[in-house]
């Protein structure tokens, strides 16, 4: 899977950390607020979508009598907390880390969430020091599916989209990755369990956790 790739790129929820039952537990609290129940396509919908494109989605789904800022803050006031002392890594995520920079290959994150959230977890789990980029969908012009934000990372860090390796959770970040003509390599999340054969259908490789990519056993 590593062979002849100088890069690394991972999504940050469900991909690098365990974070994706946070964010459902947010959607049901935040529109309880305003009367809403949370419903069942809502995931799949949002899915993929940046910090903002997704504040703006809800604004009008929901017609919430919010700025976009609002909305925006009101996340991450909600997040953080949780961010910061409840979200794990992944399974063999930090061993896998630590293969990659023995290895010599740069690594960078791409993801739809927010700076302020992205950089409370990355201090709180102490892994900043694994990565030369972290890049968030809103510095880019449109979210995952769209290539964009794999695009910048790997531009960023000056290697060839077709020398990077790509970890996603979900089937709209897998997408954007194949789209960005790189290698992508699917994750198990509990979140995603019904989404698996789609992931494995898109991607180029599948793992339950990232031991499978150390003990040689990838699908």
């Amino acid at each position: 899977m590593l062979d002849k790739k100088k890069a690394v790129i991972f999504d940050l929820d469900g991909t690098l950390v365990d974070s994706m039952w946070m964010w459902k537990n947010i959607d049901v609290e935040f529109l309880k607020t305003y009367g809403y129940e949370c419903p069942d396509d809502l995931q799949k919908v949002i899915e993929g979508m940046s910090f903002s494109e997704t504040a703006a989605y809800f604004k009008e789904r929901f017609a919430l009598p919010l700025t976009l800022d609002e909305i925006k803050h009101i996340w991450t006031e909600m997040s953080l907390d949780k961010y910061r002392h409840q979200v794990p890594l992944k399974h063999g995520v930090r061993e896998f880390l630590q293969h990659v920079k023995r290895l010599g290959l740069s690594c960078g994150i791409a993801t739809s969430n927010g700076r302020e959230m992205v950089d409370a977890v990355i201090e709180a789990l102490h892994i900043g020091s694994y990565f030369q980029v972290v890049t968030t969908a809103c510095e880019v012009a449109a979210g995952k599916p769209e290539p964009d934000i794999y695009l910048k990372v790997a531009d960023t860090l000056q290697v060839d989209p077709a020398d990077c390796l790509v970890f996603e959770d979900i089937p709209a970040g897998i997408l954007a990755g194949k789209r960005a003509g790189m290698t992508v390599c699917a994750v198990e999340d509990a979140f995603s369990t019904g989404m698996r054969e789609e992931k494995r259908k898109l991607a180029d490789y599948f793992i339950n956790d990232y031991f499978d990519i150390l003990n040689g056993v990838v699908e």
